[in-house]
């Protein structure tokens, strides 16, 4: 679920409460799904919300995805601004989905 950002010049009170409410419901910018790419052996992940530093949190969104999460064979390789990469198995099996967090 996206959150409302407001504006570094935003004057109307409404909108920064409201914008504070869904931060407290647990709303954020920072999150969304991925599918790692068959036939490779990492993929990369856009998201404007990541930067250097930051940690990006992954949660298995399918069966494949859980079995690719349980064999250990990937991980966050890499994280800079605007992207994070992850090094998984080269494998054929489609549907390996997750859903992410980036904090930080």
């Amino acid at each position: 679920m996206t959150a409302y950002v407001p504006g570094l010049t935003e004057t109307d009170l409404k909108k920064i409460v409201l914008a504070l409410q869904q931060l407290a419901a647990g709303r954020s910018n920072a999150v969304g799904s991925v599918t790692l790419a068959a036939g490779v052996s990492s993929t990369t992940v856009t998201t404007a919300n990541c930067a250097a530093g930051s940690t990006p949190i992954l949660t298995p969104a399918s069966a494949a995805a859980a079995t690719e999460l349980g064999n250990g064979t990937m991980y966050v390789s890499a994280v800079s601004n605007g992207a994070f990469t992850i090094t998984h198995a080269n494998s054929a099996s489609p549907g390996r989905t997750f859903l992410y967090a980036v904090l930080g």
